[in-house]
C-alpha cells in the first residue's frame, strides 16, 4: 500500500514540472523579443534627435526631381517622335509612354537629370517651340527621412535574427519568427521608397507634344509669274464673290422686275396707240 502511494506521488511531482518548464519557456520567448521592442522604443527617440542635429544640406547637395514640358509645331510629327527617341537614347535614357493620332503626337521620355537641359535643347531644334516648362521638386528631407528609418530598421532586423539564433524551444522560435516577419516587410517597403525617389533624383521626365501645322508656302521663283498668280487667285475670288452676289439679288430680280416690265411695257404701248 505504501508503495502505491510513492507510485501516485512521483507521478504528480512530474507533472507539476512539466508545467513550470512549459510556462517557463514561453516566458523566456516573450522576454526574449519584449527586450528588443523595448530597445527600439528607446532608441526611436534618440534617432529623431540624431536626425535633428544633422545640419540641413547645403545647395549642391539637395535631391532634386527634374520635370520638363515642351510643345513643338512641326509639319511632320512622325519624323518628330522617331527623332526625339533616338535623342532620349543618345543621352543615356529611354522613351515612355506615347500616343499619336494624324495630327498630333504625345511621348514621354526620361532623361538623365544632369543633361536635361541638353535634351531640351536638341528637341526644340526639331520643330517650332510653342511651350517650354522646367520644374524641380525638392525630396531632400523625405531621402533623409528615409535613409534614417532604413538604417534603424535594418539593425532591427539583426537584433531579431541574432534572438531567433539562441531560440530554443518551438514556442519562442515560432514568436521570434513572426517579429521577425513583421520587421522584414517593414523594411522592404522602405527600401522601395528609397529606390523611387533615388530614381525621380537621377532620372527627369520630359513630357513632349507635337502638334501637325500646314507646310509652308513655296518661295517665290520670279516677279512675273509671282505676279500672275497672285492676279489669277485675285481674279478667282473676285467671280466667286460676284457670283455670290448674283446668287443674293436673283430671287429680287425676279420678284421685281418681271411685274416692273410689264408696267413699263403696257406704259410705253399706251402712249404709241394716240400717235397711230
Amino acid at each position: 500500500m505504501r508503495t502505491r502511494w510513492r507510485y501516485v506521488l512521483a507521478g504528480a511531482a512530474v507533472l507539476l514540472l512539466a508545467g513550470c518548464s512549459g510556462g517557463t519557456s514561453a516566458d523566456s520567448a516573450r522576454s526574449a523579443v519584449a527586450p528588443a521592442q523595448r530597445q527600439e522604443q528607446g532608441a526611436a527617440p534618440k534617432q529623431g534627435n540624431a536626425q535633428a542635429s544633422v545640419p540641413e544640406p547645403g545647395a549642391t547637395d539637395r535631391k532634386l526631381a527634374r520635370s520638363a514640358r515642351l510643345e513643338l509645331t512641326t509639319p511632320k510629327t512622325d519624323e518628330v517622335v522617331s527623332r526625339a527617341k533616338a535623342i532620349a537614347t543618345g543621352a543615356g535614357g529611354y522613351a515612355g509612354q506615347e500616343s499619336a493620332t494624324d495630327d498630333s503626337a504625345s511621348l514621354t521620355l526620361a532623361v538623365p537629370a544632369e543633361k536635361l537641359d541638353g535634351v531640351l535643347e536638341q528637341l526644340g531644334g526639331l520643330g517650332q517651340v510653342k511651350r517650354r516648362e522646367i520644374s524641380a521638386q525638392d525630396v531632400t528631407s523625405q531621402v533623409v527621412d528615409v535613409d534614417a528609418r532604413l538604417a534603424t530598421q535594418r539593425a532591427s532586423v539583426e537584433r531579431i535574427r541574432a534572438l531567433l539564433a539562441k531560440a530554443q524551444s518551438v514556442s519562442e522560435i515560432a514568436s521570434v519568427e513572426s517579429e521577425l516577419t513583421s520587421r522584414q516587410a517593414t523594411l522592404e517597403s522602405l527600401e522601395r521608397q528609397q529606390a523611387s525617389l533615388a530614381g525621380k533624383v537621377a532620372m527627369a521626365t520630359v513630357s513632349l507634344s507635337v502638334r501637325k501645322q500646314a507646310a509652308a508656302a513655296a518661295e517665290e521663283t520670279g516677279g512675273f509669274l509671282a505676279g500672275l498668280s497672285g492676279g489669277w487667285d485675285a481674279f478667282v475670288v473676285f467671280c466667286s464673290g460676284l457670283v455670290r452676289v448674283l446668287g443674293v439679288l436673283l430671287p429680287f430680280l425676279i420678284a421685281f422686275g418681271i411685274p416692273a416690265g410689264a408696267v413699263f411695257w403696257w406704259l410705253r404701248r399706251r402712249k404709241a396707240r394716240p400717235a397711230e
